[in-house]
């Protein structure tokens, strides 16, 4: 796991215009929308866990860490975004602080080296020492101890997360065995061709003439496909003068099912060896060309290749299931108040 440090106390420097490239990057599926005006965070408490204070500053920290984009919209929260992205963020400060205050109650603690290690691998963050300096001082009042003692927090945390869930979290071979064997229908996988084509398309609604002129223009191509000697070939073509949106990815279907491909494109592709291409086939006034790359039988990924990806998965289900089941320990006997 990587230490809260770095996506916290870096997420820290997005309040800060000096610093503001070093914000922790991480993907997000959601598209921003209308962006909400920024918040100007003051200091105010938001929530008190077990009489710890933690504050509106520590509240959009944790914003910017699930919501990175931020950044792009001028420190900004797509306002239908914003309660979902606030209350998550609240959630996760008060379980980092619960954290915290646990790895102290058990007088964990962090090796000198360590620590100097951290704190030296923030610093290399900055461009220039002045620019960490003026970082120090608007986010710590230029205070060294008070980063330091931040950076020991993010520490503990990383330390106690990885005793309770990391370290429990580790799924081993018997047991990814027993879930591969438990669960044979998920990783059988149908026949299916890997394929790429090149589709010559009329407009909607076509005229009799602007049929004939797709078929031409398939006619043309259909020597040049038949021509190339290589799946890179029949790409750069696809890319050339291929009318749908596979085009853009050198015709490449990848692995289609059986059962999702038309009667005639499923007869023509039985008729080839890999590599070939087949005559133009007509389905639904799409005329396309067609290579095959692979004729995929029916089968059952064995487990040595589903392994890693299983253990992935296995050791995430795991991971989050423990991290909710330490947050439920920890919060039994907390005062905890959302202001």
């Amino acid at each position: 796991m990587k230490s809260k440090f770095f996506t916290c106390v870096l997420v820290l420097a997005t309040l800060s215009p000096v610093s503001a490239q070093l914000v922790a990057s991480h993907a997000s599926t959601q598209t921003p929308k209308t962006p909400a005006a920024a918040p100007q965070p003051t200091g105010k408490a938001v929530a008190r866990v077990n009489g710890a204070v933690l504050t509106d500053y520590d509240l959009l920290r944790e914003e910017y860490t699930i919501f990175p984009y931020a950044r792009q919209h001028n420190g900004s929260i797509p306002k239908e975004m914003e309660a979902g992205i606030r209350d998550g963020a609240m959630q996760m400060i008060i379980f980092e602080e619960l954290v915290y205050q646990e790895a102290l109650r058990r007088k964990m603690t962090i090796p000198a080296l360590k620590l100097q290690k951290a704190e030296k691998d923030f610093r290399g963050q900055f461009h220039s020492p002045g620019e960490y300096e003026r970082f120090l001082q608007t986010e710590f009042q230029g205070s060294g101890q008070a980063l330091r003692d931040k950076i020991r927090r993010s520490l503990l945390i990383d330390a106690m997360l990885k005793a309770e869930v990391d370290s429990k979290a580790v799924i081993s071979v018997p047991e990814l065995r027993a879930a591969y064997n438990a669960n044979p229908a998920r990783f059988e996988y149908p026949e299916s061709f890997a394929i790429q084509t090149i589709s010559l398309l009329p407009p909607q609604n076509a005229t009799p003439q602007q049929l004939e002129e797709a078929r031409k223009r398939a006619e043309a191509a259909l020597p040049q496909a038949k021509a190339t000697k290589s799946y890179e070939e029949f790409g750069v073509l696809a890319e050339k003068i291929s009318e749908d949106d596979y085009r853009v990815m050198m015709g490449d279907h990848k692995a289609v099912p059986r059962a999702k491909l038309a009667p005639q494109m499923v007869q023509a592709l039985l008729a080839l060896q890999p590599g070939q291409v087949a005559d133009i086939i007509h389905v639904e006034q799409i005329y396309t060309i067609v290579r095959l790359n692979q004729h995929i039988p029916a089968g059952k990924a064995k487990f040595e290749e589903v392994k890693q990806q299983l253990k992935k998965e296995l050791e995430q289900k795991k991971t989050n299931q423990l991290r909710s089941g330490l947050g439920k320990k920890l919060r039994q006997n907390a005062k905890i108040e959302v202001l």
